[in-house]
């Protein structure tokens, strides 16, 4: 399984319309839009995730750089999650 980060996209850009956009090139296990917390407005980049690793090859060098809803996207391989940068650079005190 291939999980492919999706970047650049329109923000009007629904998980339906990059699930259809994919579906080009295989079978696309999910979809998924990040979207901000607060506001429920998209961020602007997702996760899509393919099972055979040659369709999804296939469609991060066919996509990559190609316009999509009048935004030129990003596509390429997922990096693993870090954890909270904000916490990470927190300093620790001793509490006397």
């Amino acid at each position: 399984m291939t999980n492919m980060y999706v970047g650049n996209l329109s923000y009007q850009t629904s998980e339906a319309d990059l699930e259809s956009l994919f579906a080009e090139f295989g079978e696309v296990s999910s979809v998924k839009i990040i979207s901000d917390r607060e506001t429920g407005r998209s961020k602007g980049f997702g996760f899509v995730e393919m099972e055979n690793d040659s369709e999804a090859s296939s469609s991060m060098e066919e996509l990559n750089g190609c316009t999509f809803m009048d935004r030129q996207i990003v596509v390429n391989e997922a990096r693993p999650r870090q954890e909270n940068r904000r916490n990470n650079n927190r300093r620790e005190y001793n509490r006397f």
